[in-house]
């Protein structure tokens, strides 16, 4: 992590403490101790926190959770399923947008980023924000799922109405402290190959979210990536 945390200030005045919790001086100096002995980490710094500089506190509308960074090179960027236009679309994105496609009718994009839904109020939240190149899920277990941890703590509690799409059970998991009585929450395997024809296809989860922002009062999520 830089010195400087490059995070929109509507979330760094709820976490700005956490940084100097003891669990997260302990991450920083691992992820120093990492790029010291010539390790490649993703994504880079700048980007570590780009879901939650990309979609501000007060504008959340829609959480999806992930689990790790991809941990190829120029994959990973801060946003959950996402990646830079140029690079080849990950196979779970792929079975997202063919779900969009099904539900919606939208046409599969020849892109993977989803930068476009975090500017609207989608906050695409891994679990885990670094990993090192090659190893997936290296850096699981150091700290950053308690901070995540307590992003959704926030969202749960300062936040009323929002849709959280939990996909697979590692995120269901991560979000069993939601009150579903205050939000709505879709449920649904995962969009990896392995787990997207046992329900994640066929789940409606894009237009279940809009009809309930719809019916709040809210503007629904532009799905179309273009």
């Amino acid at each position: 992590m830089n010195d400087r945390v490059a995070l929109h200030p509507s979330w760094l005045a709820e976490l700005e403490s956490e940084f100097e919790q003891p669990y997260m001086r302990d991450l920083k100096q691992f992820l120093q101790a990492q790029k010291q002995s010539g390790k490649t980490v993703y994504p880079p710094g700048s980007q570590i926190f780009a879901a939650l500089d990309s979609t501000p506190l007060d504008r959340v509308k829609v959480v999806i959770l992930g689990q790790d960074p991809y941990h190829g090179p120029g994959q990973a960027h801060g946003l959950c399923f996402s990646v830079p236009s140029g690079i080849r679309i990950p196979p779970s994105l792929r079975n997202v947008y063919k779900e969009i496609q099904r539900d919606l009718g939208f046409a599969i994009p020849d892109h993977g980023c989803l930068q476009h839904w975090a500017e609207q109020g989608v906050l695409l939240l891994n679990a885990t924000l670094t990993v090192e190149a090659g190893r997936a899920g290296s850096h699981q277990g150091r700290g950053w799922e308690e901070f995540t941890d307590r992003v959704v703590a926030l969202l749960n509690t300062r936040r009323e109405g929002l849709v959280f799409m939990l996909w697979g059970s590692y995120a269901q998991k991560k979000g069993r402290i939601i009150d579903r009585s205050r939000h709505c929450v879709l449920e649904s395997p995962h969009p990896s190959p392995l787990s997207a024809h046992r329900g994640f296809l066929g789940n409606g989860h894009f237009s279940q979210a809009n009809a309930y922002l719809q019916e709040r009062g809210e503007t629904p999520i532009d799905w179309a990536i273009r």
